[in-house]
Order: structure tokens, then sequence, then C-alpha cells
């Protein structure tokens, strides 16, 4: 059930504020899978997303800890960051699939290296950067993706 993608090429300070204005739209339970080249703005991206939807903290990059968790009034937020794993039977470890519920979004960078054992994405984002400018394409695959797809199209 996917829709046409959406790409919006802008810099950094726009594609938070997008990022910022979308978290809204992402209701759980959501998976949304991030893919793109180092440095494409996947993080920048996620940072603003969970901001967005009301963590007040510091969020970090799960890069070396591959989870990070943000629990907040009605959703918890799981961002991994699949970077450095080397074999997808590591996601066993991090219990994926027991915290993956009706009132979680996940959030997963690198989602190719989970292999099956990442759940289904309801939408992709994808990464490309060009010197200062990132293109931003949206790739829904739910009827969850497709309602987030709407929503970044209208908030282009």
């Amino acid at each position: 059930m996917s829709e046409a993608a959406c790409s919006v090429v802008m810099g950094e300070v726009q594609m938070t504020a997008l990022a910022a204005r979308l978290a809204p739209a992402l209701k759980p339970p959501f998976c949304l899978h991030l893919h793109g080249d180092l440095g494409a703005g996947k993080t920048t991206f996620v940072r603003a997303l969970i901001q967005g939807m009301g963590y007040a903290g510091r969020v970090k990059s799960p890069t070396y800890g591959l989870l990070e968790h943000y629990p907040l009034a009605d959703v918890q937020v799981l961002h991994l960051d699949l970077y450095r794993i080397g074999d997808p039977e590591e996601l066993e470890f991090l219990g994926i699939t027991d915290l993956f519920d009706e009132k979680t979004v996940l959030l997963a960078e690198w989602p190719e290296r989970g292999g099956a054992l990442l759940p289904a994405a309801d939408a992709v984002l994808e990464f490309n950067h060009s010197g200062t400018e990132r293109r931003v394409t949206i790739l829904p695959y739910s009827s969850s993706g497709n309602a987030l797809c709407h929503s970044f199209q209208r908030l282009l």
C-alpha cells in the first residue's frame, strides 16, 4: 500500500524545521526507516523529530550504544542506529521485538543492517546530500506511512 514518493531539497536549518513540524504526525505504532550516507542528515532529522514530539532533554546519537529510549506522555520513542552492528542477530540482544508495541515510534537509521529482525517500515526517508543541500524523500509503505506522506506534502 504505497503512494508515490515525495521529495524536497533544502538546507539543514529548513530540514530540522520540517522535522519538528512533521513530528506531531507520527502516531504509534509507527516504524520509520532512514536511509542515507554518513553526513546526509539522518541523525539531525531524528533529533528534531524527537524534540518536536515534546522531548525537552538532550537527544543523543545512538551510534555507539545502538539504542536510545525517549519516554513521552503517550508514546515511547526508540531511536536505533545500526551503523556499527555486524550481524542482524545483535538486535536480539536489544530486545527490539519486545520493545516495539502499540505505543512505540521506532526511528531506525541504517535499517538495512537489521535485516528481517527489524519491524517493517511504515515509511522510509531517504537522505541525499550535496554540499549544504539535503534531498529528503519519503516513501510510504502502509496507511500510517501514507498519512505521514500527506503531512509531509502539506508542510512543504
